[in-house]
């Protein structure tokens, strides 16, 4: 008998039908001789209209109280799903993240998990019970409610299966598991099997939406097996795991983009000790997320500084650089909204050569200019024009041989 915990999203809860049928896959699940412990969000859209609430209300919610807002929603869900699964001839019993014992931190919206104490769901899994646990939220030291951030329920059922041991945490999503890129734009996509966890990180850092980063690190942190799957298709998805020798053969495991970048540079800084300090403290101070950054000098003893960004920061970014043109010296600055990051990811990249040069070579080839290179062990992103980025996308699918089994 293998245990189970099973994590269900929004949309895969939205109404009392896909309830339902959320119901009737866990009782499956458990009829099969399967212990099951189920982790569910709040019904589709029920997190953005509290927010909507909120914003009718104040401006500046404390974030205390916002959090005690936000955490009805998994209520509602897991009363449901646990009232679904009874009517189907099923015990079953629904705990708050604060009946788990889900420690967390006091970071009010973002808070990180420190504990889980499973004991009340390991008895009733004991009693021949199928627990059904709110993700998003946890409890404080002083007992009150703090919630995970956006995709908290992902790592919530990362943490749960950790800390019960399970054999397998299944993440039902509305998508049929990981692709090697998106099948929106690349028909020929071909849904992954296996991925190892550093490619999943690589992937959802840079673009690919299916997964938490933080879920993914966890998983990875406590060997805890993922696979991604539909809640409204029978069909395997893909599972995320350790990586293993066979992995390394693939060169290339995805191509990923995020067109919702933007680019900013200072020109002409003065190339002395502390400047770069100087750039980059004033843009955390003002809250703005760093992606990318090229450094470019040159004899004359200026730089140019170019870095990239959410898009929804720029206007952020660009207050603070004018600020700094003065007074760290520079010439001037300009941004450009209208770019993207363009990724490959795959662990073969560690032991085979060559691959910038056939994505450099790829997008050349198509007039595509580039105007941004980063890269990691396992990744090389290049910033191009926002209006070749999906066909940057479909060039090196085809390049890589991605749609081929």
């Amino acid at each position: 008998m293998a245990l189970f915990v099973q994590k269900f999203g929004g949309t895969s809860v939205g109404d009392p039908e896909k309830l339902m049928r959320v119901a009737k896959r866990v009782v499956a699940t458990a009829e099969a001789g399967n212990s099951v412990a189920v982790v569910v969000s709040a019904m589709g859209k029920t997190t953005d209209s509290l927010l909507q609430l909120v914003r009718e209300i104040s401006d500046e919610p404390n974030p205390r109280e916002l959090d005690v807002l936000l955490s009805t929603g998994e209520q509602v869900s897991i009363a449901l799903l646990s009232i679904a699964i009874q009517t189907l001839g099923h015990r079953s019993r629904a705990f708050t993240g604060g009946q788990v014992r889900v420690l967390t931190d006091s970071e009010y919206g973002q808070a990180r998990i420190q504990r889980i104490g499973a004991e009340r769901v390991e008895e009733a899994l004991s009693q021949g019970e199928i627990p059904v646990v709110a993700g998003f939220q946890g409890v404080n030291q002083l007992g009150d409610v703090t919630t995970l951030g956006r995709g908290g329920s992902d790592l919530s059922a990362v943490a749960l299966a950790a800390a019960l041991n399970a054999d397998l945490c299944e993440i039902y999503t509305d998508v049929d598991g990981v692709f090697t890129a998106d099948p929106g734009i690349v028909p020929r996509a071909r849904k992954l099997s296996k991925i190892s966890y550093d490619e999943m990180l690589e992937l959802a850092s840079l673009g690919a939406g299916v997964l938490q980063t933080r879920s993914v690190l966890a998983a990875k942190k406590f060997n805890v097996d993922l696979h991604v799957r539909s809640s409204f298709k029978p069909d395997e998805g893909t599972v995320i795991t350790r990586e293993n020798e066979g992995m390394e053969n693939v060169v290339v495991t995805g191509v990923t983009h995020d067109a919702k970048q933007a680019k900013l540079s200072l020109l002409r800084v003065p190339d002395q000790p502390g400047i770069a300090s100087q750039i980059f403290a004033s843009m955390a101070d003002a809250g703005v997320v760093i992606d990318m950054i090229v450094q470019s000098t040159n004899p004359s003893g200026f730089t140019d500084i170019s870095v990239t960004m959410p898009r929804a920061s720029v206007s952020t970014a660009v207050d603070a650089a004018q600020g700094l043109v003065d007074s760290v010296g520079a010439a001037g600055m300009n941004f450009d909204e209208n770019v993207a990051k363009v990724s490959i990811v795959g662990v073969g990249m560690r032991s085979h050569g060559g691959v910038a040069a056939r994505m450099f070579t790829a997008l050349s080839g198509e007039g595509i200019n580039i105007h941004m290179i980063s890269t990691s062990e396992i990744a090389i992103s290049c910033v191009v024009d926002l209006k070749y980025a999906e066909l940057a996308v479909r060039i090196l699918h085809q390049v890589f041989g991605l749609h081929e089994a």
